[in-house]
Order: structure tokens, then C-alpha cells, then sequence
């Protein structure tokens, strides 16, 4: 899809964009998250559609755990990012870990709901992974201080992967973005988790200022970013933007980005927890100032030499193998907030709202809604406080004054 660059999307727009970009990424590198950039080349050739067959049907359902993927299904990435919307759209404000405690919690634990890959209603944590459910122990079940609710979990991407609105209610505000997104995700994870969330949401947030384009959001990205994230994102920009120059074709790109960011993440291939790997740690999601997640650093790499095309950066993202559905969603915010609804196409987002059971326009308009208040009650704010200093300065300047007059 050519989308026009020369004019600036609407508010709503974005937002609409951004919400898909989550769903759609996600349901693209779903049916083939875990396996290698090579495995998927070997099984499916090369997978560009949301229409395609998770790779473990057949294996037996307890292999499964009940769960089933393909043609448009989503994964917790999708209903993590809406539990976030809802507790903003139940705040009608700016959040911070104690939101984490109690929106989150609630959003989490005890709202009934449509979960797709368990083809049932049932509470969203019934789904979720061990780092997540780690919300619901910690806050609710251990009585944490909430700004230390992430202290102890593993290590990873689980609060960057939804933590794409926080860029939304601070639209155009990178720094903000990011201290609100540390001050929320506290609540979940800590060392380069936390740090990358805070990262997305800069990213997000520096997605809707009018005529950004994908070199600039990767830019205000590496300002924000902390130790080794820092130092990952910066040496995947230099790749992408050479290997853009160079037209590099997919296979180089992945090969380059795969080898950079070994230095900073020990993930590798192997993904999966398996018998074998019982009572072995590793050094995969320990704390450290010196590491980061992949996810964030090769969405933005992948970006870059896709020069901001959605469709394309999702396509080439998601077949580098690994944490597809995220590397996928971690795209898609970025890019749908910066091209908005022009991303979406017709058939993708009918599929998308039949199979999950959603209707990702309604939600995105509602939570646009809610950051639009939140973002002029912030104006406000800010108008007020204006006034306030210039009062504060001025009292204390007529005072010297008239001591030198007399």
C-alpha cells in the first residue's frame, strides 16, 4: 500500500492506526512465534498475510494447552493493550504504578471476556504468561508498594508489548511519554524490561508529531533510552540506515541484526521452556544495566530500512523468527500512529474483528476520546501553572525594586 506522506493524519486517525497496527502485527507473527528465521523460511517460504496456519496444528492439544492460532487470531499482546485503554478509559487521567495495582489487576483478574486462542470466556490472566500473571501475585496476592511490584520478575518484553497508549495520552511529548510509562510499568517489570517500555512510549508519542517519519521517532527513541538499551538501539539504527543504502534483501538485514544484537540479548533461537531446562538459570532475563530486550531495537531496525512502509516493516519483522507477534506489534504502534488509518486495509480489519470477537474501531475511538480530554486537561494544567510562576517571580521583583527606589 503507497500511503501519502506529505499530509498529517487526524488524532483519531492515528489512534485508529495504532490500535490495528497492535492487532494486526500481532495476529502476523502469531502462528509463527518461536521459530527460528529459518524455520519459517523452510515451512512457509515467507509469510505476508494475517491468513496463514499456526505452525503446531496437529501437535496434541496438551502440547497446545488448549490453545489454537492462525488467520487473524491475537494473542495476549492485543488484550493487554486494551486492558490498558480500559484503565484509562476508566481514569479519565494520567496513571502511575498504583493504576497498575488496581486497573490493571482488575483487568487482568476479574473481567470476563472472549479470549481467542482458548475459543471461551474467562478472565484475561487464564492466558497469560508466568511475567504477567506476576501482576495479579504481587499486587494482589502479595500487598507489594506498587512502584515495586516488578522487582523479582523475569525480565522481558511484557510491558513494552502493550504499553503503546501511554504514548498516546501523551501525544507529541516523548519525555512525558516515557516518565509515565516507567512510573506505570514499575508495577510489572524492572532493569531493561521497564526500560524499554518507557522507550515505546516516547517512541509512540514522538509518532504523532505532525511530519515525523521513522528516522526521527528512532532518533527521540535513543535519547531517552537508558545503559544497554541505549547502546542497542543505537547500533541497530547504524545497521538499518546502512543497510537501507544498500538495498539490502531480507536475509542480509535479519543475518545483520540478528548479529548485533547478540551482543545485548542472549535470547537466541531457542525460545521455548522445555523439561530439560529444569533448575538451569540463565542469563536470559536477569536484571542488568548492560543488556537489553531485542523486540524494541529490532522493531525500530526493521522500520528503518523499510523507510516507515507499515505492511512491509510488519512483513519483514515478523520472519525474522524469535518474539514474532510482538517484534509485529511493536511495528504496527509505531508506524500506524505516525500513517493512521491509511494502514489499515478492508479485508484485514473485517478478519481481525470477526475472528477475536472485537471491534477494534469502537475501542479505538473510545480511548481516543479519553486521551483527547486527558491531553487538554494537560494544557490546562500546564496554562495554569504558567500563570502561577509568573506570579511567584513577579512579587519578589517589585519588592527589590522599590528598596532601590527608597
Amino acid at each position: 500500500m503507497e500511503l501519502d506522506k506529505t499530509s498529517s493524519p487526524a488524532f483519531t486517525s492515528r489512534v485508529r492506526g495504532l490500535v490495528h497496527g497492535v492487532a494486526f502485527g500481532d495476529a502476523m507473527g502469531a502462528p509463527i512465534e518461536k521459530l527460528s528465521a529459518a524455520e519459517i523460511q523452510q515451512r512457509y517460504g515467507r509469510v505476508d498475510t494475517i491468513f496463514t496456519e499456526w505452525h503446531r496444528n496437529g501437535q496434541d492439544e496438551t502440547v497446545r494447552k488448549g490453545r489454537i492460532r492462525g488467520n487473524g487470531i491475537v494473542t495476549d499482546d492485543t488484550f493487554m493493550t486494551l486492558a490498558l485503554m480500559a484503565v484509562y478509559n476508566a481514569e479519565q487521567r494520567h496513571l502511575d504504578a498504583w493504576d497498575m495495582a488496581k486497573g490493571m489487576v482488575h483487568q487482568i483478574a476479574w473481567v470476563q471476556q472472549w479470549i481467542p486462542e482458548l475459543q471461551r470466556e474467562c478472565a484475561l490472566i487464564e492466558r497469560l504468561f508466568y511475567p504477567e500473571k506476576w501482576i495479579f501475585q504481587r499486587h494482589q496476592l502479595a500487598s507489594c508498594d506498587p512502584r515495586q511490584g516488578g522487582i523479582g520478575n523475569m525480565v522481558n518484553c511484557g510491558a513494552a508489548m502493550y504499553i503503546a497508549p501511554i504514548g498516546v495520552t501523551n501525544a507529541g511529548d516523548p519525555r512525558g511519554a516515557y516518565d509515565e510509562a516507567i512510573s506505570f510499568a514499575s508495577g510489572h517489570q524492572y532493569s531493561y524490561g521497564l526500560e524499554a517500555a518507557g522507550v515505546l512510549a516516547g517512541a509512540v508519542a514522538a509518532a504523532f508529531k505532525p511530519g515525523a517519519g521513522i528516522d526521527q521517532i528512532a532518533e527521540s527513541a535513543h535519547a531517552l533510552a537508558k545503559d544497554g538499551t541505549k547502546s542497542a538501539i543505537a547500533a541497530i539504527i547504524e545497521d538499518a540506515q546502512n543497510l537501507r543504502t544498500k538495498g539490502a534483501d531480507n536475509d542480509e538485514v535479519i543475518a545483520t541484526f540478528h548479529k548485533t544484537i547478540a551482543a545485548f540479548s542472549p535470547l537466541g533461537d531457542d525460545l521455548n521452556h522445555t523439561a530439560a531446562k529444569s533448575g538451569f538459570a540463565t542469563q536470559n532475563y536477569q536484571p542488568s544495566r548492560f543488556l537489553s530486550i531485542e523486540e524494541l531495537p529490532l522493531a525500530l531496525g526493521f522500520s528503518i530500512v523499510a523507510d516507515g512502509e507499515f505492511r512491509r516493516a510488519i512483513v519483514d519483522g515478523v520472519n525474522s523468527g524469535r518474539d514474532t507477534d510482538s517484534i509485529g506489534v511493536m511495528i504496527g504502534v509505531i508506524l500506524g500512529a505516525m500513517h493512521g488509518e491509511a494502514v489499515i486495509e478492508a479485508e484485514d480489519a473485517a478478519q481481525l474483528d470477526k475472528i477475536n470477537k472485537l471491534d477494534l474501531k469502537f475501542h479505538s475511538d473510545r480511548f481516543a476520546h479519553t486521551a483527547e480530554k486527558i491531553i487538554q486537561d494537560d494544557t490546562l494544567e500546564i496554562e495554569n501553572i504558567r500563570l502561577a510562576r509568573e506570579k511567584l517571580f513577579e512579587e519578589p521583583v517589585q519588592h527589590i525594586q522599590k528598596k532601590r527606589t527608597v
